[in-house]
């Protein structure tokens, strides 16, 4: 029985965020450890009347605290580029590449010493923790594409199959091929494109190329993606024992619907969220 493709997509979900989406807090953690004594050596300088002059007494007798100020400054890496009227500098916090002179110029133009000096902060340890957990949030979106593949992966585990033996992850057209002496050429442009699947299962005669997403939001990229599955959902239908199947969800989609739709028309084997929780998988394999 066909399915209405209306019905199916107002199944679709707001979100999928699992708790460790929002904070990985043992990355936090691990990076607040690895400059934990040279932030509670620059906590000495906390409330200090000369900061300037005793910032240069730590530095020349502990120059490792340099490493711990790019953190100050919620700045990945040990350099640091600034420009203005008095010049062009790209310091460097892992060896010191200018002099301490300038290194002070540097806290001072920044504000870090007013931020140090002024009891705005009671403890570097405290504040950099929370530097962290910001600039954790910055890998929401790298979390986020993860969890529907690890949502559906899950789905593949409960139907009993085992990794590397029933099912692979991130398998390109040309291993597929090799590994099965099946011919995806219809797929890749004779060779020419390097399709990568998500997953792939194998399953008796039939192999599976899957492809997993989730939308929060629209955006071009949709009807891309929507576009490009349909055309390889046409030329999947030409190469025996090979299927195409996409698992997508998410509200996102409310605004490319019409392109989702045109691949729905054409690809029987799209499925959302709603179809694993009713054990398509099982219909499926």
């Amino acid at each position: 029985m066909k399915r209405d493709f209306n019905t199916w997509l107002k199944t679709f979900r707001k979100s999928i965020c699992d708790y460790n989406y929002y904070v990985d807090f043992e990355k936090v953690f691990i990076n607040v450890d690895s400059i934990k004594i040279e932030l509670n050596i620059l906590n000495s300088l906390i409330g200090s009347k000369n900061i300037e002059n005793d910032f240069e007494k730590l530095l020349v007798e502990y120059p490792q605290i340099l490493k711990c100020i790019p953190a100050l400054l919620a700045v990945r890496g040990r350099e640091i580029y600034t420009i203005d009227g008095d010049g062009e500098y790209l310091f460097n916090f892992k060896t010191m590449n200018y002099s301490v002179e300038e290194y002070k110029i540097f806290m001072r133009k920044t504000g870090l010493f007013d931020l140090i000096s002024n009891h705005i902060i009671n403890n570097l340890v405290d504040y950099v923790t929370g530097v962290e957990v910001g600039l954790d949030s910055n890998g929401r979106k790298n979390r986020g594409g993860h969890l529907m593949e690890n949502l559906v992966e899950s789905y593949f585990q409960k139907e009993g199959l085992v990794k590397g033996v029933d099912y692979f992850k991130e398998m390109y057209i040309s291993d597929i091929e090799s590994r099965w002496n099946i011919d995806l050429s219809g797929i890749s442009n004779q060779g020419k494109a390097e399709k990568r699947f998500d997953f792939v299962i194998k399953k008796a005669n039939k192999i599976y190329g899957i492809e997993t997403n989730f939308y929060t939001s629209g955006g071009s990229k949709l009807n891309e993606t929507a576009r490009s599955y349909k055309t390889i959902a046409l030329e999947s239908k030409e190469i025996d024992g090979f299927a195409f199947v996409w698992f997508t969800d998410g509200q996102g989609w409310q605004s490319a619907r019409y392109n989702l739709e045109e691949t729905f028309d054409v690809l029987d084997t799209i499925y959302c969220i709603t179809d694993l929780e009713n054990g398509i998988l099982k219909e499926l394999l």
